[in-house]
């Protein structure tokens, strides 16, 4: 067994970390003005910089904003977050996403999908079919939960990159955490197997060069996900 080195936040994190929670829980308030970089740094007994830095980490993600000549507010999240944003929040909820975010995840992974369908299954050769198969077959094989995840992860991921478009691969890989997280929380309520039928149908549409066929699994088995039989809402 490997076992990795650990580490401890540093000032940074923790300062991000506990504006963040102040955020998350409301306790800051939309359009809420700072104290001063000088004030947060004597209250949080840290140096200006690491204020600065968290400051500056923290506008990244649409937390706040800073608006010269006036100060640091808070800033609605919710419209002008990034995908960090969004993995912040999973922290904040213990690792779970809300229902309304599952959604809007599954519904972009149809998106994606379908043009990667599009793009990918009418010139695929037969050695990227190979490449997809194992990664599928990776998930039959997986001794755990977030190994399955992992390899169902890659088979996605691969799909992207043979559909030759620049951007969906990189999308997809933006997502990454949420999606893993999403995909273990079906196999907890599922099992594995389930994961490893719905890529394996997926891939026999990809391997008979039948495209409509794999929109069609696509948008069938994600929505069972949104609105069906096999949802993944936390509650």
């Amino acid at each position: 067994m490997e076992f990795k080195k650990i580490s401890s936040p540093t000032l940074r994190e923790l300062f991000v970390q506990q504006l963040e929670d102040l955020i998350l829980s409301g306790k800051l308030k939309i359009g809420e003005k700072l104290p001063t970089e000088r004030q947060l740094a004597e209250s949080m007994q840290v140096s200006r910089s690491v204020v600065n830095n968290g400051l500056a980490d923290l506008e990244k993600k649409g937390f706040l904003v800073v608006k010269p000549r006036s100060g640091t507010y808070v800033e609605d999240y919710r419209k002008n977050g990034t995908i960090d944003t969004l993995i912040s929040i999973m922290k904040f909820n213990g690792g779970r996403l809300r229902n309304d975010e599952v959604k809007s995840i599954l519904e972009v992974r149809i998106a994606l999908d379908t043009l990667a369908a599009r793009l990918c299954i009418p010139d695929i050769t037969d050695e990227e079919v190979e490449v997809l198969r194992g990664d599928v077959e990776r998930i039959r094989k997986a001794g755990g939960i977030s190994e399955a995840s992992q390899a169902a992860f890659d088979f996605q991921h691969d799909f992207a990159l043979i559909s030759k478009n620049a951007l969906i691969p990189l999308i997809f890989q933006s997502f990454r955490t949420p999606v893993f997280t999403l995909w273990e929380h079906f196999c907890t309520l599922y099992g594995i197997s389930a994961l490893y039928d719905n890529n394996y149908t997926l891939w026999t549409y990809i391997r008979d060069r039948d495209t409509e066929g794999a929109i069609a699994w696509i948008e069938k088995s994600i929505n069972e996900s949104i609105r069906g039989s096999r949802k993944i809402y936390y509650d």
